[in-house]
């Protein structure tokens, strides 16, 4: 198996990180699916089949109700839930269908029971460990961002090759030696591994935290990884992105319009 580039709806709220950050949080929430305790033969064979465009809309949903948890709202309908993740209300209301949640007509969808929906479909009802390989400079803003603790997620380790690095304190975690990956593994029950280290150093790494048990990674490096069967890996490529909006500006701006099929 090789690691697959997630597209996930990306628009985003007053107040809300942008970029990376963003498609990492809804990335570990997909992540995090493989680290379920059993939950019973039905249970498991429920989230098999919910799609994954589903699983990685579900995670924006949750971002946008939480937005409007936090802002005192109770209910909302499924035109305004759409409108605010930049999806069709169709597809929505299919999607939260899978959940068993259908709203009341005229009323919409209760935020709160929406939210617990969604947060025990993907797992963040407990908060899981995190260890994060690679503190330059996008590894140190992963780090740095305080958004996680409050979707389910627990950085719990920082690890770094480099020695100049090794000793440093960010965001009250002390960055230690990507040597100690394996008792650092075993000593905090480290679940998802996130990997922002340079591509040359990206393999190794994952083949590490494989090694040692962990069966989802998040790989932030310029590189594709090979893992066995049994392990997910989400990558987020931020120079992809950047080079997608950079056609799409091209053909903007393009005299004829869309580019002709030259094929």
């Amino acid at each position: 198996m090789t690691d697959q580039h997630p597209s996930t709806p990306d628009e985003a709220l007053p107040g809300e990180p942008s970029g990376g950050v963003r498609r990492a949080r809804a990335a570990l929430g997909r992540a995090v699916r493989s680290t379920l305790p059993g939950r019973g033969e039905a249970r498991r064979a429920e989230e098999r089949t919910l799609p994954e465009a589903t699983v990685a809309r579900l995670a924006v949903y949750l971002r946008v109700l939480s937005v409007l948890a936090e802002q005192g709202v109770t209910t909302v309908s499924s035109e305004e839930l759409a409108a605010a993740a930049g999806v069709n209300s169709a597809n929505l209301r299919k999607d939260l269908s899978h959940l068993g949640s259908y709203g009341t007509r005229g009323v919409g969808y209760e935020v709160a029971v929406l939210v617990d929906r969604i947060e025990g479909t993907l797992g963040l009802t407990r908060r899981l460990a995190v260890a994060l390989i690679g503190v330059g400079n996008l590894g140190h803003a992963l780090a740095g961002y305080g958004g996680f603790a409050t979707r389910g997620f627990h950085i719990a380790a920082l690890l770094d090759a480099d020695p100049a690095r090794v000793g440093e304190r960010i965001a009250g975690l002390t960055v230690r030696h990507s040597d100690e990956l394996p008792a650092v593994i075993r000593e905090l029950d480290i679940a998802i591994g996130v990997i922002a280290t340079p591509a040359h150093a990206a393999q190794d790494v994952c083949d590490q935290l494989v090694a040692c048990g962990v069966t989802s990674i998040l790989n932030f490096a310029p590189a594709v990884l090979a893992v066995p069967d049994g392990v997910d890996v989400r990558k987020v490529d931020l120079a992809i992105e950047l080079q997608i909006l950079s056609f799409h500006e091209q053909r903007k701006l393009r005299p004829g319009g869309p580019l002709e099929d030259v094929g």
